[in-house]
């Protein structure tokens, strides 16, 4: 090589490796691109949740803030009420995603097992008492049905729709969100509603007052509740049914 020619090359070598030096930097572990991520996820919205934490985590975190344990609710049934809550939200059949609903059919019927939560604002809103079917249980739910006259409960996902008054006066009507499961719910006229048979009156009762089928609610409290919860919110009624926990396509989508 000629010494005319290797200042030339020496000049090309400089001048690109300035060129990739800005490349080196923007790819490298301490780019500031990362920050917008990391204030993104350090903040919960319950209409945006942060995809690094799963359904589970949120439940665990829901469950723990309100001490749901201290007011009876089971962590299973908060888990996967959870669960189907987001999928349900997040397949567009919630109009209201503020607040969900758990029925826990784990308990005794004697005890406030219904819990209206407010998503939103981290809350709950009521706990109350709640009827099963009068074929599904005395004291504790037992068994269920999706099929007409049977006089049981159904399990699993609802979706709330609008009222309408009936013989028990103002009721809600439910949208059974679970084929072959709760699906039958309209048809067999499962509805929220009022009923004497079941309140604070009763609590000193061998067992509740039932229904033939319908999560009913003290008289009392009907108005508020479904106040609360109509239009478009979730439903859940839980039990550690394992054919349910393992039939469900929503728990297990």
């Amino acid at each position: 090589m000629s010494k005319a020619i290797f200042p030339l090359v020496l000049s090309a070598a400089f001048t690109l490796s300035l060129a990739l030096s800005p490349a080196v930097q923007a790819g490298s572990k301490t780019a500031d691109f990362r920050a917008p991520l990391e204030s993104m996820s350090a903040s919960f919205n319950p209409e945006i949740a942060d995809l690094s934490e799963s359904a589970e985590a949120l439940a665990t975190s829901l469950y723990n803030e309100l001490d749901l344990s201290s007011l009876g609710l089971s962590f299973e049934a908060m888990k996967y009420a959870y669960k189907g809550y987001e999928y349900l939200r997040n397949t567009g059949a919630l109009s209201n995603s503020d607040v969900l609903t758990v029925v826990d059919f784990s308990q005794t019927s004697r005890k406030k097992r219904m819990y209206i939560i407010d998503v939103a604002h981290r809350e709950v809103l009521m706990n109350t008492y709640v009827a099963h079917g009068k074929n599904t249980g005395l004291d504790m739910a037992a068994s269920f049905s999706n099929t007409h006259e049977s006089l049981q409960s159904s399990l699993g996902f609802y979706v709330t729709k609008g009222t309408y008054f009936g013989k028990h006066g103002l009721s809600l009507k439910l949208d059974g969100r679970e084929k072959g499961i709760n699906n039958n719910a309209e048809s067999r006229a499962v509805v929220l509603h009022g009923a004497e048979y079941i309140g604070e009156h009763r609590k000193g009762s061998s067992y509740m007052g039932r229904s033939f089928g319908c999560p009913a609610v003290p008289q009392a409290e009907v108005d508020k509740i479904i106040r609360l919860i109509k239009n478009g919110t979730m439903l859940f009624i839980y039990h550690p049914t394992n054919s349910y926990l393992h039939g469900s396509k929503i728990l297990n989508s």
